[in-house]
């Protein structure tokens, strides 16, 4: 482990969305200074951080400046390109490492450490071939969901194979991309966990949250979860176990499926989430503080909650809801300035806390 950065440092951050700007605010409130490394102009996370580096991931001369400018990298997205990393890591230390973007970059593989590690997940198949599918359909069975093994979020890269007949279009659908075949699950609903590791190797998780989504797009996370106690106690075991599998340091975000034979793991994602929001308004210490905290190799909080939140996305036309959320004196408008509205896309959310009594 090296020595914790100080105050002053600057933090390089893979990715120009949301995300970064919100990991650039609470860099900010610890004192640290950002520099984004994103290729499109006029991103959410540029009109926060100190610095801006516009290019490509492929331009390796931009790549090498932005990793000799700052004291460690991070990133907001899981498809960051290979080349890109090797060259940023041979200068300067790339957290959470490596080992959990290649698993997260491939269902595939992602699939196989969760069972190499113990813990369930849905019934899959690699699929390639339409002989690949015809024998992973004989052997998960229908319905089933084909997606590409990389490259998919918030329900792209997915097709629903309901009966054999669509087998072959959901095969067209991936556009001859690797395919991953997985079986439904017969869940109740969906919960998160959002767990943080040190340098050290101090976990720390915050509560499980609830989730619901809408065409394959996260809607809104309510905390606290319907759980029971033992399954709040063993979703937190589940993540824990994945963050030291990948002698992992930062944030990452756990989903999971409620069933009556337990808790079944959807999939890890490497990074803050979506679905921790919430802790912006419900904890002392929120998801992009804790991830701070961990690359900088400062202590972590202990994601203890204190309120009651639901997080709502507001996404495409729900800004025209805004003048109202900006009335509710029990909600907080987190605004993404993003430059255009277009439908499915992610605006801000607002995080409504829950009083009591």
């Amino acid at each position: 482990m090296t020595d914790p950065l100080t105050t002053g440092a600057t933090i390089g951050i893979l990715g120009g969305g949301q995300l970064g700007r919100m990991l650039s605010v609470a860099a900010s409130r610890l004192g640290f200074k950002t520099c984004v490394f994103e290729p499109g102009g006029d991103c959410p996370a540029s009109h926060v951080s100190n610095f801006h580096f516009k290019a490509a991931y492929n331009d390796e001369e931009a790549l090498r400046r932005f990793a000799e400018a700052v004291d460690v990298v991070t990133y907001e997205f899981e498809n960051i390109p290979t080349a890109a990393l090797d060259l940023i890591e041979s200068l300067v230390p790339v957290r959470p490492g490596r080992e959990a973007l290649r698993i997260s970059q491939d269902r595939l593989t992602e699939k196989d450490f969760l069972s190499d590690l113990g813990l369930t997940t849905a019934p899959y198949a690699a699929v390639t071939t339409a002989e690949d599918l015809e024998a992973a359909i004989a052997k998960i069975g229908l319905p089933a969901i084909l997606k590409t093994r990389r490259f998919g979020y918030d329900g792209k890269g997915q097709a629903r194979i309901m009966q054999a007949g669509d087998a072959s279009q959901a095969l067209a659908d991936m556009t001859g991309q690797e395919a991953i075949l997985e079986g439904f699950v017969a869940f109740s609903h969906e919960v998160s966990v959002i767990g943080a590791r040190s340098a050290s190797g101090d976990v720390a998780c915050f509560d499980p949250g609830e989730n619901v989504h809408e065409g394959g797009i996260l809607r809104t996370t309510t905390v606290p979860a319907r759980l029971s106690t033992a399954q709040r106690t063993d979703a937190v075991l589940m993540a824990g176990k994945i963050l030291n599998a990948l002698n992992y340091v930062g944030v990452m975000g756990v989903e999971l499926f409620v069933t009556p034979q337990g808790l079944v793991v959807n999939e890890i994602a490497p990074r803050v989430h979506n679905s921790g929001h919430w802790t912006q308004q419900g904890c002392t210490v929120d998801q992009f503080e804790q991830h701070i905290r961990a690359v900088a190799g400062w202590p972590l909080g202990d994601g203890g909650r204190y309120a009651d939140v639901v997080m709502e996305n507001l996404i495409g036309e729900d800004m025209d809801k805004v003048p109202d959320i900006a009335q509710d004196r029990d909600a907080a408008l987190h605004l993404y300035s993003k430059a255009e509205v277009k439908p499915g896309r992610k605006m801000g959310h607002v995080n409504r806390v829950i009083r009591q009594g």
